[in-house]
C-alpha cells in the first residue's frame, strides 16, 4: 500500500469516525506527508519504519529550526497514524507509542481586560454598513464573549439553536461534542434582535422565490453557507480599530481567553468554566489560574507602597 493510500484512508476515518475539523484534517496530512518524504528519501514506508526511524526524523525536524510545538504535533500525527495502522492489522506494533515528544514551553494566553472588551462590544454597537449589520456584528459579539465559544462554533451555529428565547446555547464542539453555555441577558437580547431581523429577511426571500438564508444562524453566500472564521476575524479586526483597541492584540481566541479569565476573577468554579470551554482535560483549563496569578503579581509590583520604592522581592 502507497503511502498516499496510508493517509488518505487514516484521515477518511478521522472524518468519519471522530468528525476532526477540516482544519484538523489538514494538518495532519501536512505533517503526515512531510514524514511520508522523508522516509523515502531513505527508502523506507510507512510499513517497514520502526522507531528508530520515528527518532530520526523527529531530531532532524528539531535540526530544521521546527518549534517544540510543531514537533509535538508532527509526533502526534504519525503516533495516531500507527494505531490506525495496528487496529486495521497492517501493522503489528506501533513504532511512535513510546517515544516522548519535545516539551512544550507554558505559555500564558493573552487576554483583554473587562475595560478592553466593553469597548468592542461598544464599537460593534455603532458599527456595520446598515441597521442589518449593526445587529448582526451586536449578536456576535455579545455571543462570543457570554460563551467562551470558539469562533468555527460561533460562524457554523444553527439558527434552531436560537428559537424560543433560550437561557442556554447547544454548542456543537469538537469531534462533534455537545455542550451547553448560559447566555448573558445582554446575550439574549441581541440574539433575538437579530433573529427577528434574520426572520424577516427570510420570509421577504420566500415571497419573492430567492434563496432563503439557510439552515445557519449568521447565513452567507459562500459554500459553506454561513459567515466564514476569516470574515469574522477581519470583522474583529476593524471592531479592535474602532475601539482604540491595536488589531494584533485582538483575536477571537483572545476574546475566548477573556471570558474564561474574567469568569474565574469573579469566582466562578474552574470546573464549570472547563464545562463551558469544551476542554477534555481540566489540566487546559487550568493555565487561566497562572494567567491571574500574574496579574495579580503585576499588580502587587505596581501599586504596593513598598514595590514603589525598589523593593521587588514582594
Amino acid at each position: 500500500m502507497t503511502a498516499g493510500r496510508w493517509i488518505s484512508t487514516f484521515l477518511e476515518a478521522q472524518a468519519a469516525e471522530l468528525g476532526s475539523a477540516r482544519n484538523t484534517l489538514l494538518a495532519y496530512g501536512r505533517d503526515l506527508n512531510d514524514f511520508a518524504g522523508w522516509l523515502a528519501h531513505r527508502k523506507r514506508d510507512f510499513a517497514a519504519a520502526n522507531r528508530a526511524d520515528v527518532e530520526a526524523y523527529i531530531v532532524s525536524c528539531e535540526a530544521a529550526g521546527l518549534s517544540p510545538a510543531t514537533r509535538a504535533r508532527r509526533l502526534s500525527a504519525i503516533r495516531q497514524l500507527y494505531r490506525f495502522a495496528y487496529d486495521e492489522g497492517w501493522r503489528k506494533d506501533n513504532p511512535a507509542i513510546q517515544i516522548s515528544g519535545p516539551a512544550k514551553a507554558q505559555r500564558l494566553p493573552k487576554i483583554l481586560t473587562e475595560a478592553e472588551v466593553d469597548r468592542l462590544l461598544a464599537a460593534a454597537r455603532v458599527s456595520g454598513r446598515n441597521p442589518v449589520e449593526e445587529a448582526r456584528n451586536i449578536c456576535l459579539m455579545e455571543l462570543l464573549y457570554a460563551t467562551g465559544m470558539r469562533v468555527s462554533e460561533l460562524v457554523g451555529l444553527p439558527v434552531s439553536a436560537a428559537r424560543g428565547d433560550p437561557r442556554m446555547l447547544l454548542v456543537k464542539g469538537k469531534g462533534g461534542k455537545e455542550r451547553m453555555v448560559p447566555l448573558s441577558s445582554p446575550a439574549r437580547e441581541a440574539l433575538a434582535t437579530w433573529l427577528a431581523i434574520r426572520d424577516k429577511a427570510e420570509e421577504v426571500a420566500r415571497l419573492e422565490f430567492r434563496t432563503p438564508p439557510g439552515k445557519h444562524l449568521f447565513p452567507a453566500r459562500g459554500a459553506a453557507g454561513h459567515m466564514t472564521r476569516q470574515a469574522f476575524h477581519g470583522l474583529l479586526k476593524d471592531l479592535a480599530i474602532a475601539a482604540g483597541l491595536p488589531p494584533v492584540k485582538v483575536t477571537p481566541h483572545v476574546l475566548r481567553h477573556a471570558f474564561a479569565t474574567h469568569l474565574l476573577a469573579g469566582g466562578a468554579d474552574l470546573r464549570a468554566i472547563q464545562t463551558m470551554l469544551g476542554h477534555a482535560d481540566i489540566s487546559t483549563t487550568e493555565i487561566y489560574t497562572h494567567v491571574l496569578d500574574e496579574r495579580l503579581k503585576a499588580l502587587v509590583l505596581t501599586h504596593h507602597p513598598l514595590a514603589r520604592t525598589g523593593d521587588q522581592s514582594v
